[in-house]
């Protein structure tokens, strides 16, 4: 998976005063990995991370039970990202992030890529600049397997004071292409096409096999493309081969649906939902299940996700390991 570390500070998420310190951004993802996938199969990070973060985001690996043996991260020289957060209500916040660790070239992502030997991507744009398309791109043409992308932070721009605030993606169809499934909330969404239909289409007509939108407290909508309910419905990728239109190249009907969220009966903390949803999602799919069960099993993770503070322990929790904190 590709993503970035990111250290939170959280204000106003709990009744208290003071602000709350933990790990964020990717760490989320790895724990609804972790929690999510069957023993035969483990997670791969191919992430860079800053040198006053590298020593705890390794510790942070080693909690986890479905990483690789060989994995290792990328330390680079550079300060790595905090974010600092503001909750407005239960689902939105405003954020303001500091450091840059810098985005993938494909120079030196497609080495990594290789010696990987991986069957499955997940991206998860954490920063925004983890890839940019022309490397989005290149790495469409050259893995063949399943790729899932949640756009998060691809569509927040960051202003001279850190604060994130959202932008338009330009070539919009083009991004699409990239990817086999793709995610996102309803405010990505709307930052990148008038309505949910038109955005389904320019995907579908792109080589997406399915779009997922979050909705929060609602649950999520999915839109698939004919054809497709399991993994093994994508299109074969050999080579330098590119998707047919249609995501599965099949003829008939698009499907759509509304698959609700758990109900969830106490306070507890909306941060990382999406971000176990879409782990929660991707593992059940390469494990083989349909697309309803696949959501279905998301739905149930992310309202899990709700009784836990923070990444740490968090697999173990999503696993029923623990009691809700």
């Amino acid at each position: 998976m590709i993503g970035t570390f990111v250290w939170d500070v959280i204000h106003g998420r709990d009744a208290r005063s003071v602000a709350v310190e933990e790990w964020g951004g990717i760490t989320y993802t790895l724990a609804g990995l972790d929690a999510a996938l069957t023993d035969d199969w483990e997670i791969v990070p191919i992430m860079k991370v800053g040198y006053d973060q590298a020593a705890k985001a390794r510790e942070f690996l080693r909690t986890l039970t479905h990483i690789a043996p060989d994995a290792a991260l990328v330390e680079v020289p550079y300060a790595g990202q905090r974010v600092e957060l503001r909750y407005i209500d239960d689902e939105r916040r405003t954020e303001v992030l500091t450091g840059e660790i810098p985005g993938w070239s494909w120079l030196g992502l497609k080495p990594l890529l290789d010696e990987a030997r991986l069957d499955a991507l997940y991206i998860n744009f954490l920063s925004g600049w983890e890839l940019d398309l022309e490397t989005a791109q290149l790495v469409r043409r050259h893995f063949p397997g399943a790729i899932h992308c949640d756009l998060h932070m691809k569509v927040m721009a960051v202003q001279p004071n850190g604060l994130r605030t959202p932008r338009a993606i330009p070539n919009v169809a083009e991004w699409c292409g990239c990817f086999d499934f793709l995610q996102m909330n309803e405010d990505e969404m709307a930052t990148i096409a008038p309505d949910s239909m038109s955005l389904a289409a320019t995907a579908l007509a792109s080589g997406v096999s399915c779009l997922l939108v979050t909705l929060g407290q609602r649950g999520a909508i999915y839109v698939a493309a004919p054809g497709f309910d399991t993994i093994c419905d994508l299109p074969p990728r050999t080579g330098l081969a590119t998707a047919p239109r249609g995501g599965t190249g099949a003829l008939g009907a698009v499907r759509t649906a509304l698959v609700p969220a758990e109900n969830v009966n106490r306070p507890g903390d909306p941060t990382g939902c999406g971000d176990v949803w879409g782990a929660t999602y991707f593992s059940r799919m390469v494990a083989g299940d349909k697309l309803s069960d696949a959501m279905i099993a998301a739905a149930r993770a992310a309202a899990r996700n709700v009784g836990h503070r923070g990444a740490s322990g968090l697999a173990a929790h999503l696993r029923g390991e623990l009691s809700l904190s």
